[in-house]
């Protein structure tokens, strides 16, 4: 579903990417950990064609974000940590906009609202400008946004972040209907906890250099993935 191919990106003389390759299948709940600066976001904006990057591959489905970014878009939700929406509309006209962009027939987006808006409980507040909308309802607004045209790839960057217990809850349930029916999901977290419960794999980067890649229980082995991850940390720093 997702493969990364020696993907490289500099800032000016800092590589905040480094040779960085994994791969993510069908099915698949992967965790994106690292420190602050890791190069977590640069990897997820470069996957999802929102910055360009120096060198190496990135295919989505098959095919190239460089060469075909719109097939490739079509089949991605991405939902970044601080969801960018626009303020002046309602929560229900920035629905509708997004139902339209990926062409989502009146029905089925009826649908997908009534549905999603019902499970986060935000019904009630789907007239109201996203102005008023807390960072909570945002990030909720933005998750029933991302789901509408049913994407194959969900990308997410910290996605519980500002999410009360029940709506985390939602969103861990939705990403594993999502890999039940055949998509994956690729999503950076510092909840070390929620990454080992949840995941199937999980990828470490440090420095923009992946330093662990491969299934979960493999990568944690009889530590827990907080103990391997700072073990790693330390390991790296003191060489």
């Amino acid at each position: 579903m997702l493969k990364i191919e020696h993907l490289t990106k500099t800032y000016g003389k800092k590589r905040a990417v480094d040779d960085l390759s994994l791969g993510i299948a069908p099915g698949e709940i992967c965790a994106f950990i690292g420190h602050n600066g890791a190069g977590k976001t640069t990897t997820i904006k470069a996957v999802c064609g929102i910055i360009s990057f120096d060198s190496g591959e990135i295919l989505i489905d098959g095919k190239s974000i460089k060469t075909h970014p719109l097939e490739c878009k079509a089949q991605i939700a991405y939902i970044p940590d601080n969801p960018d929406l626009y303020d002046f509309l309602s929560g229900i006209k920035y629905l509708n906009f997004i139902a339209d962009v990926y062409k989502v027939g009146a029905q089925e987006r009826k649908k997908k609202i009534n549905t999603y808006a019902e499970l986060f409980e935000l019904t009630a507040d789907l007239a109201n400008p996203i102005s008023a909308y807390s960072h909570g309802m945002k990030q909720k607004l933005a998750l029933i946004s991302a789901l509408i045209h049913d994407p194959k790839l969900m990308i997410l960057d910290e996605p519980f972040v500002g999410l009360d217990p029940k709506a985390s809850r939602l969103v861990k349930g939705i990403m594993r209907e999502k890999c039940a029916g055949g998509g994956a999901v690729f999503f950076s977290t510092h909840i070390l906890e929620v990454a080992e419960k949840l995941c199937d794999k999980v990828a470490i980067i440090r420095n923009g250099i992946l330093i662990a890649h491969g299934e979960m229980d493999k990568v944690r082995g009889e530590s827990s993935l907080e103990e391997v991850f700072f073990e790693l940390e330390e390991g790296i720093a003191n060489d």
